[in-house]
């Protein structure tokens, strides 16, 4: 290899690991930002006459059948599905699909 060629490929080489520390740095700024989760388990729609109606104890019916995959939005933006599990009395919810954002996938 000639020295010209080995020392574009040391400075290309160093201009590498220079950027790739600046995007840990940066992904960095991110990380304590707070965003909103959001798990849909259904919709449904109901007359305001059905609302004012309702009471401790009532039922509304979803769209969405018992087992089936629930929803998960970040900032508005579905990004996954999953499904409720319990752990420790509480209520989670486990990935199961990752939803693609890729102009490609038909996404907006």
């Amino acid at each position: 290899m000639s020295e010209n060629m080995q020392m574009n490929a040391e400075a290309f080489s160093s201009s590498n690991r220079s950027t790739r520390g600046k995007e840990a740095t940066n992904i960095d700024l991110l990380m304590d930002v707070a965003l909103k989760i959001t798990v849909e388990l259904g919709r449904t729609q109901m007359m305001l006459r059905q609302v004012l109606e309702l009471q401790h104890g009532s039922v509304i019916e979803l769209d969405r059948l018992a087992g089936d995959a629930v929803d998960i939005y970040i900032n508005e933006r579905l990004i996954a599905r999953g499904e409720v599990v319990v752990v420790d009395d509480k209520f989670g919810v486990k990935i199961t699909e990752l939803i693609s954002t890729s102009r490609e996938a038909g996404a907006k």
